[in-house]
């Protein structure tokens, strides 16, 4: 072994030390590289955001038309229109007619863009050809625009609203505005003849009058018969006018077909949402709704075109008090009618309880033919109304069924007891004392204006009492006091209603006939106002001789 000497070990020393001083140096020299990596970074991203910042700015401009080869193409830039050139880094199956695009300093398309999302609204009048719409707003200029190519093939209407690019006359997209979407064809109503209660009479004129032209078309021609077109309901307010033309879409949805060929279109026109404060607006929506129930019905399928308050709209010529707009309108739903264009499978059916406002043209043979009187439910149709809505799957309280049979006679039992107490000419139930013009006077009751609705409100007052009457007593189901208060609140909620200043017009909306009133005169029921009548113990012991609520 040899012996270390002092020379070798001072050398082995130094080599360490050296050693130890490059790996330092390494990792200085590390360091230092990755922070001049770091600066050489930031001082390239600041060059390209000083580059970025001081470079022209690009336009924006419209695309109308592609050249040849999709090379160059016309675009329009600040309303000037030019040819420049398409490129290399753009697919010109990208580029779509009315769309933006992006272009450089020396007008070169750099980019795509997609369809403006804003621009002018306005409804198509006609169309010029495939390819170009004349649109024109109330009190406007007719303008001719081009059809983007997303609306080409879109099934555009004569009517709808579209959003236009003035500058490039250019129509963008279709928009539903909310005077459109009104008169959308609605899907058959869910109501049926069966659903309205003691109109069994009116129900009968109205099948007559509509389901039998389309059951039986070859014996009208072979007769040389033609359909009605049209039929006017009127009476007073909620007695079922309006059901009865849902059950009319409903019941030729049943006889046109069945599952998914079982189609009928229903047009619910709300009179004075067609009201429209530019000159020619309603008429052109009138004409909208013709042209909509035209193109559905020549697919074979019935129309009804139903027009709820008619008097709104179709006012006697020359009676209004302001702008007499119906000079106009009601001349544009004549034309409708019976004008040029045929209206096959198109059933008009208009409702009002103010029928003497209607223009008398409307309502002439070969417009309206038919006129069916919706009359206030006497006791008969009383019972038939309660029973649509007062049925043996409703929670009944004991009392109720007991000396009964079964459910159904208990409830046959109440509904009786309802109708006498809706109907009996008793000081409760006495409501106006009407003076006509020969100065005769008459007691009218509550019951000389009861209505359908009014016996679908009571109901529900007296189920709502039922549930009242579970959560603070514990007690279940309906009883013949829920009805009593639900009666006398009904009529004391019309105590106040009569127009006393005016008591001929009052009449005539509440559907009076006969001679003019002059006065009216209320008799207050012998109560507490606001508050529910005491029950008549003698009328619900007669009915109920064993309940334990007398």
């Amino acid at each position: 072994m040899t012996e270390t000497t002092p020379e070798a070990k001072r050398q082995r020393e130094d080599t360490a030390a050296l050693r130890q001083q490059l790996f330092s140096a390494g990792k200085r020299n590390e360091a230092l590289s990755k922070t001049l990596r770091t600066a050489r970074d930031e001082l390239n991203r600041i060059k390209e955001e000083a580059r970025r910042l001081t470079e022209p700015p690009n336009n924006w401009g419209t695309l109308i038309g592609l050249g040849d080869k999709g090379l160059n193409a016309d675009v329009i830039v600040g309303g000037r229109r030019m040819r420049v050139a398409v490129g290399p880094e753009v697919d010109p199956a990208e580029l779509r007619a009315g769309t933006d695009v992006l272009l450089s300093e020396g007008l070169v398309i750099i980019g795509t863009g997609s369809f403006a999302p804003v621009g002018s609204v306005v409804n198509v009048r006609e169309f010029v050809d495939d390819t170009r719409i004349l649109v024109g707003a109330p009190g406007d200029d007719e303008q001719v625009f081009i059809l983007g190519e997303d609306l080409i093939d879109s099934g555009l209407r004569v009517g709808d609203a579209v959003v236009v690019d003035t500058r490039t006359h250019y129509a963008l997209q279709v928009v539903e505005k909310p005077e459109v979407s009104s008169l959308l064809l609605e899907e058959v109503p869910d109501i049926t003849y069966s659903d309205i209660g003691g109109l069994a009479d009116q129900i009968g004129q109205i099948k007559d009058a509509v389901e039998l032209p389309f059951e039986h078309p070859q014996l009208y021609t072979e007769h040389g018969l033609k359909p009605p077109k049209g039929i006017l309901l009127y009476g007073p307010p909620g007695c079922g006018k309006t059901l009865i033309a849902k059950a009319v879409a409903n019941s030729l949805a049943d006889r046109t077909g069945a599952g998914q060929s079982r189609k009928t279109y229903f047009l619910n026109i709300k009179g004075p949402e067609l009201l429209d404060k530019y000159v020619g607006e309603t008429e052109r929506q009138l004409r909208l709704i013709f042209a909509r129930a035209r193109e559905k019905a020549s697919a074979g399928f019935p129309v009804v075109v139903f027009f709820d308050e008619m008097e709104s709209l179709f006012r006697t010529r020359g009676t209004g008090k302001s702008s007499d707009v119906e000079t106009t309108i009601v001349p544009q739903l004549l034309t409708e009618i019976d004008g040029v264009e045929q209206l096959d499978n198109v059933i008009v059916i208009g409702a009002s309880n103010r029928e003497d406002l209607i223009d008398p043209a409307i309502l002439r043979p070969g417009r309206l033919d038919v006129k069916i009187r919706i009359e206030r439910p006497d006791a008969d149709a009383a019972r038939d109304i309660f029973e649509k809505y007062l049925t043996v799957d409703l929670p009944l309280h004991p009392s109720v069924l007991s000396g009964h049979e079964t459910p159904a006679e208990a409830v046959s039992a109440l509904i009786s007891f309802c109708v006498d107490r809706m109907f009996a000419l008793s000081p409760e139930n006495e409501f106006v004392e009407v003076t006509y013009a020969d100065g005769a006077k008459e007691v009218l009751h509550f019951a000389d204006f009861a209505s359908g609705a009014m016996i679908h409100n009571i109901v529900d007052r007296a189920k709502k009492s039922a549930i009242k009457s579970l959560l603070e007593t514990g007690e279940r189901g309906l009883q013949p006091r829920h009805f009593e208060e639900a009666i006398a609140e009904e009529f004391s909620e019309h105590e106040d209603l009569p127009n006393t200043t005016n008591p001929d017009e009052w009449a005539r909306i509440s559907g009076r006939k006969g001679e003019r009133v002059t006065h009216l005169r209320m008799m207050h029921l012998d109560t507490t106002r606001g508050a529910p009548a005491v029950p008549l113990e003698s009328d619900i012991a007669e009915v109920y001789p064993n309940s334990d609520l007398v």
